[in-house]
């Protein structure tokens, strides 16, 4: 099982913003959300939410294929050959609309829609 542990753990905790890569018919869609917001919902070893307000192409997307893939980084963690490292971080998930994961989103971000999770299955450095 892939986590998120060690220095991708530290680029999740101060990354700025937060690029969500899904594909569609058109090719690949991107969207992004504020570190801060993933933050705020927990980072766990193998699972990232994000609260989810428009997000419709996403969703339409993740219908068809439910792979998904991030891309953040950060300036205030060390990389391995410069000050900053990213990371790519794949998996599947869905758009969940109600129950229990719904009702906290919404409890701190009460625009929100519904939630978008985030199974991680690879954790790769950008080098």
């Amino acid at each position: 099982m892939t986590m998120i542990e060690g220095n991708c753990r530290d680029v999740c905790e101060t990354t700025e913003f937060v690029a969500i890569i899904t594909s569609g018919d058109d090719g690949p869609h991107v969207v992004g959300n504020w570190g801060d917001y993933m933050r705020t919902l927990g980072i766990e070893e193998d699972t990232i939410i994000f609260p989810a307000g428009r997000y419709h192409q996403t969703e339409q997307n993740l219908r068809k294929n439910n792979r998904i893939q991030l891309l953040l980084a950060s300036k205030k963690v060390q990389g391995s050959r410069t000050s900053g490292q990213g990371y790519l971080i794949a998996g599947t998930a869905e758009m969940v609309g109600s129950g229990e994961i719904v009702d906290a989103v919404k409890a701190k971000f009460p625009w929100a829609r519904g939630a978008l999770v985030i199974r991680v299955d690879q954790v790769k450095a950008q080098l």
